[in-house]
């Protein structure tokens, strides 16, 4: 039996001062999957996820989550329907501790959710600690935690490894397998091992369009996807 089908977006473009960065985008993620979103810099990712979690309006196309139409609702509604979103800048509350970022997360002090949030993400000695402190990759970490708080429907990544030690892209690696089991999740990203060791199914985006879908290992021999994003080597 198929998935049910948790994101779909219709002919969704996005056009600034006449140029597009994203073009006609049709895109279905089925309930429960990982899916990464690749391409080249400029090609439309953030964009898409921008229009996708409702902080970028679509100039054409349309949304749609959990089989509603949702191209016109605000960004804080999508997060109460059960979308969460982690920007590819750090979106942390730098002066506040790692606690009280997850309690704004939450909407709640909820002691046991934030401590479980942290303890995810491998932070829980340090709920008490401002957040302003952490180390760049620490703060990545941080707000996955946020995102993970709020227990998502879809929780989207943008570019979570930016920043990131090698010895912490694999502890994120255990952690995104561990969430695949109780999340959907949009992964976009340009660290291809993580890439590849994660997504059960790629999407490829050149110049604001589609160019191409499948397994990681359809993506990896796709001659298209080579010549415009991944190479030969």
């Amino acid at each position: 039996m198929a998935a049910m089908t948790l994101l779909e977006t219709k002919g969704l473009t996005k056009v600034y001062g006449g140029l597009s960065a994203n073009e006609d985008v049709d895109f279905v993620l089925p309930a429960g999957q990982v899916h990464a979103l690749i391409g080249p810099n400029g090609a439309g990712k953030s964009t898409f996820v921008g229009m996708v979690s409702g902080r970028i309006p679509a100039t054409a196309g349309e949304v749609w989550f959990d089989g509603q139409d949702i191209t016109h609702v605000p960004a804080h509604k999508r997060m109460k329907m059960g979308m969460a979103y982690t920007f590819q800048i750090t979106a942390i509350y730098a002066r506040l501790s790692l606690f009280e970022n997850i309690a704004l997360a939450l909407g709640s002090r909820d002691n046991r959710a934030a401590k479980a949030a942290l303890e995810r993400v491998g932070l829980a000695d340090r709920a008490d600690q401002i957040a302003g402190d952490l180390s760049y990759g620490h703060q990545r970490l941080l707000e996955i935690a946020m995102g993970v708080a709020q227990a998502p429907r879809l929780l989207i990544l943008d570019e979570p490894t930016q920043g990131l030690a090698e010895s912490e892209i694999e502890g994120f690696n255990t952690l995104i397998r561990s969430l695949a089991g109780e999340t959907t999740i949009l992964l976009i990203e340009h660290n291809m091992n993580v890439v590849m060791a994660l997504a059960e199914e790629i999407t490829v985006l050149d110049n604001g369009r589609f160019l191409a879908r499948g397994t990681p290992d359809d993506i990896r021999n796709n001659k298209q996807v080579q010549d415009a994003y991944l190479g030969s080597g």
